[in-house]
C-alpha cells in the first residue's frame, strides 16, 4: 500500500500541509450537506402538532423523517464508485449543487403537502451521498498510519445534523417557514463554489480504468465489504436512527416540547460527532477491533437500560449519551478498519457500499419504532431489538471480522 504523492518520510508518516486543508474543506462540505439532509427531522413533530398537513400518525412522521435516508444510502453506492473515477474535486461541488434543488422545492412547494414533502425528502437524500465522496478523497491524501484519524475527523461532519437540530425549528418559528430551507440553500451554493475553487485531488491518485459495474461487483465480493457493511449498519445506522427519530421519541415518551427535544437530540449528535475522530485515532493506535468491541458492548447495555424508559434527569440521559459516544467511536473505527485492510484504489467503492448499509441501518429503526409504538404505546420493544442487534455485531466483530483483519495484516 503506497502513500500518495505529497507524503514524505521513510515510513510515509509525514503529511503534506495541503492534506489538512483538503480535510478541512471536505469536512465542511460533509457538514453542510448533512445539514440539508436532516432538515425534515426536527420539523416532524411540529408538522404533526400543527395539523397543517392533515392528521399525521406516528408512522407518518417516522416515514417522513426516514425517507431522505434511503436515497442518501443507496445513492452512496454509485457516488462512491464515481468518486473513485472522477475524484472529490468534481463530485463534492456537484453533489452540493444538486442538493440545493430539493431544498428549494420543499421551501416553495411542499410545506403544505405531506405527499410533496415525501417527494422533496426523497431527493434531499442526495446530500447524504456526500459521505461517499469524502472518505476516498481524504483517504488518498493521508498515509496509512494517519488514515483512521483523518477519516474520523472527516466523519465529524455528520455534526451537520446537529446544526439542523439546533436551528431548524427556531428559524421556522422565528423567521418564517421557508427560512431554514433558504438559508441552507444559500450555504450549499456557497460551499459548491468554494469546493470547486479550493479542492484538489491527491497527486498520484489511481484512476480506475474498468467499468462502474465491474468495479461494484469486484468490491462486493471482498470479505471486508460485507463485514464492514454489517458493522456500519449498526454503528452509523444507530446514530442516524437516533438523530432523525430522537425528537419524536423524546416528545412522545418524555413529554418534552419540540424545541427541547431538538436541543437534547443536538446534544446526542455532538457527543457522537466528537467521538468519531476519537474512534479513528484510537484505531490507529490500538487497532479498530478493540474499539468496535468496546463500542458495541456499550450500546448493548445502554439500549437495554433505555428500554425501561428511565427518567431523563438521571440514568436515562447517561444511557443515551453513552450510546452516542459508542456509536460515534464505532463509526470512526469501521472506516479506520477499511483503510487498514483494503487497497486505496478500492476505498471509494467499499465506502459507497458500506455507507449505503449505514444509511439503510438508519432508515429501518425509525419505521420500526413508529410501528411498534402505534400498536403498543411503548418504545421498549424497539430498544430491546437495538440491544440484541448490537450484541450480534459484537459477536461478529470478535470472531469473523477479527480473523479478516489478522489475515490482511499477515499478508
Amino acid at each position: 500500500m503506497t502513500a500518495p504523492a505529497g507524503v514524505s518520510g521513510s515510513r510515509a508518516e509525514a503529511v503534506d500541509g495541503r492534506a489538512w486543508v483538503m480535510l478541512a474543506v471536505a469536512t465542511l462540505g460533509f457538514a453542510v450537506n448533512f445539514w440539508a439532509w436532516a432538515l425534515l427531522s426536527p420539523l416532524g413533530p411540529l408538522f404533526r402538532d400543527e395539523g397543517t398537513l392533515g392528521e399525521l400518525s406516528e408512522g407518518d412522521v417516522s416515514l417522513m423523517v426516514a425517507v431522505p435516508v434511503i436515497v442518501g444510502s443507496l445513492g452512496r453506492i454509485v457516488v462512491g464508485a464515481l468518486t473513485d473515477r472522477y475524484g472529490g474535486r468534481v463530485m463534492f461541488p456537484l453533489v452540493s449543487a444538486a442538493t440545493v434543488v430539493p431544498v428549494l422545492f420543499v421551501a416553495f412547494f411542499a410545506l403544505d403537502s405531506y405527499a410533496l414533502l415525501l417527494v422533496g425528502g426523497f431527493f434531499l437524500g442526495i446530500g447524504g451521498t456526500a459521505f461517499a465522496v469524502g472518505v476516498p478523497f481524504v483517504n488518498a491524501w493521508f498515509p496509512p498510519a494517519k488514515r483512521g484519524l483523518a477519516v474520523g475527523v472527516f466523519g465529524a461532519g455528520m455534526g451537520g445534523t446537529a446544526i439542523s437540530a439546533l436551528t431548524t425549528v427556531k428559524l421556522y418559528d422565528g423567521l418564517g417557514h421557508r427560512a431554514p430551507f433558504l438559508i441552507t440553500a444559500a450555504v450549499l451554493t456557497g460551499y459548491a463554489v468554494l469546493a470547486w475553487l479550493v479542492l484538489r485531488d491527491a497527486p498520484g491518485r489511481t484512476v480506475p480504468t474498468t467499468s462502474l459495474g465491474s468495479r461494484l461487483v469486484a468490491t462486493s465480493r471482498l470479505p471486508i465489504t460485507w463485514q464492514a457493511c454489517v458493522l456500519y449498519a449498526v454503528a452509523f445506522g444507530g446514530y442516524v436512527a437516533f438523530s432523525v427519530y430522537l425528537p419524536a421519541y423524546l416528545k412522545t415518551a418524555h413529554d418534552l416540547s419540540a424545541a427541547d427535544a431538538s436541543n437534547r437530540m443536538a446534544g446526542f449528535v455532538v457527543v457522537a460527532v466528537l467521538m468519531r475522530p476519537v474512534g479513528g485515532w484510537l484505531s490507529d493506535r490500538v487497532g479498530a477491533i478493540p474499539v468496535l468491541t468496546a463500542g458495541f458492548a456499550v450500546v448493548t447495555v445502554c439500549a437495554a437500560i433505555s428500554a425501561g424508559t428511565p427518567p431523563l434527569d438521571g440514568i436515562g440521559t447517561v444511557a443515551f449519551l453513552a450510546m452516542a459516544a459508542a456509536l460515534g467511536s464505532g463509526s470512526g473505527a469501521v472506516f479506520a478498519l477499511i483503510a487498514q485492510v483494503s487497497e486505496p484504489s478500492r476505498v471509494g467503492g467499499i465506502t459507497g457500499l458500506v455507507g449505503a448499509a449505514g444509511g439503510l441501518g438508519g432508515f429501518v429503526p425509525p419505521l420500526i419504532m413508529g410501528y411498534v409504538y402505534g400498536r403498543t404505546d411503548s418504545y421498549a420493544i424497539g430498544l430491546w431489538l437495538l440491544a440484541a442487534t448490537a450484541a450480534l455485531a459484537l459477536i461478529l466483530t470478535t470472531t469473523i471480522v477479527r480473523r479478516t483483519a489478522q489475515e490482511r495484516t499477515a499478508a
